[in-house]
């Protein structure tokens, strides 16, 4: 069986304003009789992610659950920097 999860697309929501935000598209494939879709596509912004993860934590017992990475309001370098390194981190996260 093979899951496929890729992390990708970010958009910025509400550019310009104080509740600006970025969400990512989010596609899953898969070939396992687990999933009655073969495929999936949604968009979450990382607060999602970040309770996603609190979740697992809650059910995983003893099985250590993956970091996101950081959620900085301080960057050093572009947006664009920022918002691809954060891309790359969530990618990670559900690969693992």
């Amino acid at each position: 069986e093979l899951t496929t999860v890729r992390v990708q697309d970010p958009r910025v929501q509400n550019e310009g304003s104080w509740n600006s935000y970025v969400d990512y598209k989010i596609f899953l494939h898969t070939n396992s009789k687990a999933f009655t879709a073969k495929t999936s596509c949604v968009r979450r912004r990382y607060r999602e992610f970040v309770w996603l993860r609190r979740q697992l934590q809650r059910n995983a017992g003893l099985v250590p659950v993956p970091e996101l990475p950081g959620k900085s309001t301080f960057f050093v370098g572009s947006t664009d920097e920022f918002i691809e390194k954060r891309r790359q981190g969530l990618q990670q996260f559900l690969e693992k």
